[in-house]
């Protein structure tokens, strides 16, 4: 149990450190970073095999007895997230080591991106509050300084506008906290959740759900609160991208707005509509507006988008079903879209654009990323046997299964959409634009071992995902964090039980 403390200390040790002596040490950022993330992925493997028999696993903060201090908290839900965060963070520190050659203060760059890591896994093993606002934040504040870390206008514009829709959204989460506080008079989350049964219904709840509603939608990127994303996550340098829509969005966004309506307040029919609802037009939406892109990384924010909405989606319909088909995407597009933002990196290093109108082709500079680029392309559209087909079809069939048949025509048909823009972008990315014909293809240079290896490890990922609906440990490391959902509050009397 004492090991659940190191999912954030160990990041934020790493990040001293390098801050201490990354400026006289140059390789010291790298080093540390790797380090870091290698330890924690491990120790989230050996977490996630104590949770399958344990279940859960608490550490009370100075020994003090819940409801009272600071609980870390790990159960199915949060092991699931805590293997994706690490496993990912992991293979973008390792791509990172030739990608941030381009910068001066490199140590600046991996001090943040482990403030990053560190407020990412606070949040996911929170059982206060407050402290999971608390660490939301760390995490988006070292977001908004990595998206201009390029330092030029449009960054620094992008930052702002990120910044400031992310403070909105915080200012939504934290009168909320207030409202939740002073109506239960606690800020365990296990304790509120069975304060909340018990006091039975109130006026000051639907308030409150529209204020997270409207906070975890800003940090999910959710239609209407999504403006922000497409030019942070475009002006980003690529590994943070990675982070940003492979990680942050879910973390900040889908992880605790499911951990506070599903086990705080319980899943409400009006609720389940809204996130419907928003969900719908985030699918929607965002792929159309994808079609019109030219630049490569755009494109991806704005899949982000509709992506997103397939999870919140399957969340909102909210049967057993729909939210294994939610979890399993979120699981398959951490993978894929990470890899194809690491491979708009390293196509902008081989051919010196992201520009499909002069795209000169990848595969013949760098076949590596051209396949991986093809594999990663392939599960996000929902290409069979790929992960991405499997999720996308449970979601589908959920929709079925729960007599909204709309919906499943509506996820049906994004689908289509998404091959669209996605096959459109595809023949100018692997062979070459028309406006580039004639140029020579062989200009830009190979990418480094340290880029090709993260890629092709999440080619492979996506290539496996689908292992992970199979008996044993795959189905139990999915499995745990649907039951958590599904029990709803029910789960909290064994939290707090257990904190006891």
């Amino acid at each position: 149990m004492n090991f659940v403390p190191f999912f954030v200390i160990l990041p934020l040790a790493a990040a001293f450190l390098i801050s201490l002596i990354g400026k006289k040490i140059k390789i010291a950022g790298e080093v540390a970073s790797i380090a870091a993330t290698l330890s924690l992925a491990a120790l989230s493997f050996l977490v996630a095999a104590l949770t399958t028999t344990q279940k859960v696993l608490i550490y009370n903060t100075g020994k003090w007895i819940a409801p009272a201090g600071i609980p870390m908290i790990v159960d199915g839900f949060s092991i699931f997230f805590l293997v994706i965060i690490n496993v990912i963070a992991f293979l973008v520190a390792i791509y990172s080591v030739d990608y941030v050659k381009r910068y001066t203060d490199t140590w600046k760059f991996f001090t943040l991106f482990l403030l990053m890591v560190a407020g990412m896994n606070g949040v996911v093993i929170s059982g206060d509050i407050f402290n999971l606002y608390v660490c939301l934040e760390i995490a988006a504040m070292a977001g908004y300084s990595l998206v201009a870390f390029d330092v030029d206008a449009q960054a620094l514009e992008a930052s702002f506008k990120y910044a400031v829709m992310g403070a909105v959204g915080s200012s939504f989460m934290l009168l909320g906290i207030a409202l939740l506080y002073s109506y239960t008079s606690t800020l365990n989350m296990a304790d509120m959740a069975l304060s909340i049964a018990g006091k039975g219904a109130s006026k000051i709840m639907p308030f409150v759900s529209a204020f997270f509603l409207g906070g975890f939608g800003l940090k999910a990127a959710l239609v209407p609160f999504h403006a922000w994303l497409p030019d942070a996550h475009s002006k980003a340098p690529t590994p943070i991208s990675a982070m940003l829509s492979g990680l942050l969005i879910k973390v900040l966004g889908v992880y605790a707005l499911s951990r506070i309506f599903f086990n705080i307040f319980g899943m409400t029919p009006q609720v389940s509509m809204i996130l419907i609802g928003l969900a719908v037009i985030s699918m929607v939406v965002a792929s159309v507006l994808a079609f019109g892109q030219t630049d490569i990384k755009r494109l991806l924010a704005y899949s982000s988008i509709s992506q997103i909405g397939y999870i919140a989606l399957g969340l909102g319909v909210c049967t057993p079903l729909s939210i294994m088909g939610a979890l399993f995407h979120l699981f398959n597009h951490s993978i894929f879209k990470s890899l194809l933002f690491l491979n708009a990196g390293a196509i902008e290093q081989s051919t010196g654009t992201i520009d499909l109108r002069k795209m000169p082709g990848i595969m013949a500079i760098s076949p590596v990323t051209g396949y991986t680029n093809i594999i990663g392309t392939m599960s996000i559209c929902g290409i069979p046997p790929l992960g991405g087909f499997w999720s996308k079809l449970i979601i589908i069939f959920a929709c079925i299964q729960a007599d909204r048949p709309i919906l499943a025509f509506i996820a049906a048909a994004v689908s289509a959409l998404t091959l669209g823009y996605y096959f459109k972008a595809a023949t100018p990315i692997l062979f070459g634009s028309k406006e580039s014909q004639g140029i020579n293809n062989n200009i830009g240079k190979r990418i480094s071992i340290t880029m090709a290896l993260p890629m092709i490890a999440l080619a492979v990922l996506s290539i496996m995902s689908v292992l992970i609906l199979l008996p044993y440990a795959g189905r139990s490391f999915l499995g745990d964090a649907i039951a958590v959902l599904v029990r709803g509050r029910e789960w909290n009397s064994a939290i707090l039980g257990a904190m006891r």
